[in-house]
This record gives C-alpha cells, sequence and structure tokens, in this order.
C-alpha cells in the first residue's frame, strides 16, 4: 500500500524522532512511504489566530504536494483535522477535497485501514494515555464521556496490543490538557494549571511515561514535567508502536 507522509512543522522542528518511528511503523506494516519534500505548515497556527485567509499558500503548497497520494498519513491529530476541515482552493477544489477525504491520523489510518494482525511491539513500562481533544471531538478517535455511547478507543486498541506495556488512564479521561494551540499563549495561566491537573493526575499512578497522538499536547506537557524535574517522560504512540527488540 502507498502511503504519502505528512509531518506537520514542529514534528520536524522539534521531535524529528516521532517522524521516524512513524515512518519506521508505516513500512513494518508494509507501507511503501513517500515523502513530498516540499511540505511545510498545514496553516493551522494561522487558522487558530483567526486569519485562516491568509494561509491560501499553505492550501496550495498542501495540494501540491499531496493531491496525487492514495492514502496521506499523519502522526497529528490536530493537523489531520485543520486539513479536513479547512483546506480549500479556488483554483483546485476537487483536488482539496480528495486530499481532506484522504487524510488519516496514524492510529485511526492502523486501526481502520491497515487493520494489522500483529504489531510485534514491546515496552515494558507503566504509560498513561492523554486523550486529546481534535482527536476525539473531531476525527472521533474515541468516544467521548459526556455522551451515552459504547466506550471506544483507536488507539488504545493499538497499544492494547503491545507486549508488556501496562496503560492507566487518568480519572476524568478526557480532560483537555490545556494546550490547545494557540490558547496556551493568549492564556497563558489557564493553559499552565489545566496541564499540571493532567500531569498530577498521571503521577498519582506513577507512571513512567505519559503518551498520546498529538505530539503538541505531549510538548505542553513535557514542559512543565521538566519544570517540575518529573522522572516522568513522555512519548508518541508511533514510537511505542514502533519499539521491540531492534527499538
Amino acid at each position: 500500500m502507498e502511503v504519502a507522509l505528512f509531518i506537520p512543522c514542529y514534528i520536524d522542528q522539534l521531535y524529528p524522532n516521532v517522524a521516524v518511528a512513524t515512518l519506521e511503523l508505516l513500512q513494518k506494516l508494509g507501507c511503501t512511504v513517500s515523502y513530498p519534500l516540499q511540505q511545510t505548515c498545514c496553516g493551522q497556527p494561522l487558522a487558530n489566530s483567526g486569519f485562516s485567509h491568509l494561509s491560501n499558500k499553505c492550501n496550495e503548497n498542501f495540494i501540491n504536494n499531496f493531491s496525487d497520494a492514495g492514502y496521506i498519513v499523519c502522526p497529528s491529530g490536530s493537523c489531520t483535522l485543520h486539513v479536513k476541515e479547512h483546506l480549500e482552493s479556488q483554483s483546485h477544489p476537487s483536488k482539496a477535497e480528495k486530499i481532506k477525504s484522504h487524510i488519516y491520523e496514524l492510529s485511526e489510518f492502523i486501526t481502520d485501514v491497515l487493520k494489522p494482525k500483529n504489531l510485534s511491539a514491546s515496552f515494558p513500562y507503566k504509560v498513561g494515555f492523554l486523550t486529546s481533544c481534535h482527536g476525539q471531538r473531531g476525527l472521533h478517535l474515541s468516544s467521548m464521556s459526556e455522551i451515552n455511547e459504547p466506550s471506544f478507543s483507536k488507539p488504545l486498541q493499538l497499544l492494547n496490543n503491545v507486549k508488556g506495556i501496562e496503560i492507566v488512564m487518568p480519572r476524568r479521561i478526557d480532560d483537555c490538557c490545556g494546550f490547545g494551540g494557540t490558547f496556551c499563549v493568549y492564556e497563558e495561566a489557564a493553559s499552565i494549571k489545566m496541564g499540571k491537573d493532567r500531569i498530577r493526575d498521571f503521577e498519582t499512578n506513577n507512571v513512567d511515561y505519559i503518551t498520546g497522538y498529538d505530539v503538541s499536547c505531549l510538548m505542553h506537557l513535557e514542559g512543565i514535567l521538566k519544570r517540575n524535574k518529573s522522572r516522568v517522560k513522555t512519548i508518541h504512540i508511533a514510537e511505542i508502536l514502533n519499539s521491540g527488540t531492534n527499538g
């Protein structure tokens, strides 16, 4: 299966290990992966700040890079959702619509499209799982606690197949971590307080790692953890699913 890999700019610049883990994981699962070299920011920061009308060049560049792809896979729920909801083009509307229906967050792609029988991953640690808002409420990667519906979680479905891992859920399973894109800039105090509350919930359970599918959320918590000199580390779900005897 041929896949085009979309790596958000902050992952490229700050967490390239997540991009490498995503690439290796998809290859292990039998995908032929291409990486369009001219890709850059999808335009989400502009949209979050109320300037989506200034992201036209980001949109056109994204279309130029990914319009021929059968599947587009991204290790970020928030960037995937942004493309699905906001990608548009006056000159190439049909290409934009095709991309919007063919882009997948990583765990969504693995569970819904690849459906592997065995991940061959091993991660013998106690891991707290962070549910991020964009993935849950926008991409519907998991059920929402306030809605009376059958419980499900695509990322947890994958993590539960990792050998040796002990998954710990926070007491309030789908509270926001406080990052919220530009929210953490304009509402810094509230953002930090929300992040500290989230971390306290995990630390109470003595986890070794906190994992999730949005690096932005993990980055927010990582900053607080480091300032508090906590032993707890953050790790993206791709790094866990790619781990094993050679990981």
